[in-house]
């Protein structure tokens, strides 16, 4: 007996099993199925076809954009080591030659007012004759050796390894405030110890009165040095110098990480500091005043002040900055106004310091200290609120995106790694995890 068609109600014979439904249906249902999987293949086309336009219009350099901007920055700083070392030969080369040179006028100026005063005295012996030829044909006998020079420069290639640029491929995930973990690790600060930190991929650098110390991924002290140079403002890591740089009340010390030593490269005369920040090529600074300004300083060869944005630009005369953080471009700016009592956040361009958004936050300057923001990935930030115990994570166009709690005031954060954020209280310093 003939099978019936498994589609239910039909009363038509099976005429064969279907490949889409697995059933064995008649022959007007087998079309049916067909007709519905021929229809499936247009929406398919239309994809097909969409994703061949965006890979026609897909653009390498503005995918790549950053990474060249980073390439060709690390390029530019090369030349500028290079000229540089350049340009302190010549001089060495210069002040040899110069160097005798000098003696020799030195010494013909002398013969010369010597043959003055003979000549102005009308009195001269033989021997002052013999003296003076002797020495001028001396000298005459040395500016041919000078003029006959030679130098023998040593040079040696400059190697260039293919390590020094490493290009891999991190996907940047958002990251999400809510995971934060409990602390993984701590590290207690004694009385004294300045709140500012910051870090590079390797290390943490943190003031431990009497001391600045360098800890490892696991919060060890790996390295140390008294620190006898007085109030830490701030502190920042930058690449380009291969130098942490620390913010003091009037001054900008570099300390070096594998030696630990301190050097003040610039000093403020009539103002002080509050916070600073790096990019490739310029050290942001901040001043502490009301109506602040932000000074740029470019980082090679030397720490030297080209700009300083003033306000009504900055913020208004009733307002301070109290924080300024860098990142892909863009400054983030921390302004309390004095009179509101009032906080906010905003984004800036860097390069022309014109406005991008700007956030007022739900907290109140009370206490006379500076509240403080990090950048996070994916061009995100994080405000520290320690009015009110908060961390609060704001998208990269200036919404609130998560706000949590905090076990105790915080004061601090950095983003240590990709998924590692360090946090100070008032007496430690908490590294979580956060997802």
């Amino acid at each position: 007996m003939s099978q019936l068609c498994s589609i239910n109600k039909c009363t038509r014979v099976s005429r064969g099993l279907c490949d889409c439904c697995q059933q064995n249906i008649c022959l007007q249902h087998l079309n049916e199925h067909n007709a519905l999987l021929i229809s499936q293949l247009n929406p398919l086309t239309d994809d097909i076809n969409a994703l061949g336009y965006r890979l026609q219009t897909f653009s390498i350099q503005k995918t790549n954009h950053n990474g060249r901007e980073k390439l060709e920055q690390w390029r530019q700083d090369c030349y500028k080591k290079i000229d540089y070392l350049f340009e302190q030969k010549c001089q060495e080369l210069d002040h040899t030659v110069n160097e005798q040179v000098s003696k020799q006028r030195e010494e013909l100026d002398r013969i010369h007012l010597k043959i003055t005063e003979l000549i102005n005295a009308q009195e001269a012996t033989r021997q002052d004759i013999d003296l003076l030829r002797s020495t001028l044909h001396q000298l005459q006998e040395n500016m041919n050796e000078i003029e006959q020079t030679c130098f023998t420069i040593n040079t040696r290639p400059l190697l260039i390894d293919d390590t020094f640029i490493l290009i891999k491929k991190t996907p940047e995930h958002e990251l999400d405030l809510s995971t934060l973990s409990p602390v993984d690790r701590t590290i207690h600060r004694p009385e004294g110890s300045f709140r500012s930190f910051t870090g590079n991929d390797r290390h943490l650098l943190i003031h431990q009165h009497p001391n600045l110390c360098l800890l490892d991924r696991e919060m060890n002290v790996v390295k140390q040095t008294f620190w006898l140079y007085g109030v830490i403002q701030d502190m920042c890591w930058s690449s380009t110098l291969d130098r942490f740089i620390v913010l003091g009340k009037s001054n900008i010390f570099l300390i070096n990480e594998n030696t630990m030593s301190v050097d003040n490269v610039h000093t403020i005369t009539e103002r002080y500091w509050l916070s600073c920040t790096s990019s490739d090529s310029v050290l942001f600074t901040c001043t502490n005043e009301w109506g602040s300004s932000i000074m740029e300083f470019t980082l090679f060869p030397v720490i030297k002040l080209i700009k300083e944005w003033k306000y009504p630009v900055t913020c208004t005369i009733d307002e301070g900055i109290v924080d300024v953080a860098y990142n892909n471009g863009n400054l983030a700016v921390m302004v309390c106004n004095k009179s509101e009592k009032s906080l906010c956040i905003g984004l800036r361009y860097a390069k022309t310091f014109d406005p991008i958004w700007t956030l007022f936050i739900d907290t109140t300057c009370v206490q006379n200290i500076a509240f403080r923001c990090c950048s996070l990935s994916c061009n995100e930030w994080l405000i520290v609120d320690y009015e009110t115990a908060r961390l609060l994570q704001i998208t990269k166009d200036g919404k609130v995106k998560k706000t949590i709690k905090y076990h105790s005031a915080p004061y601090r954060a950095i983003l240590f790694d990709l998924n590692k954020i360090a946090i100070s209280t008032i007496c430690d310093l908490n590294l979580h995890t956060i997802q």
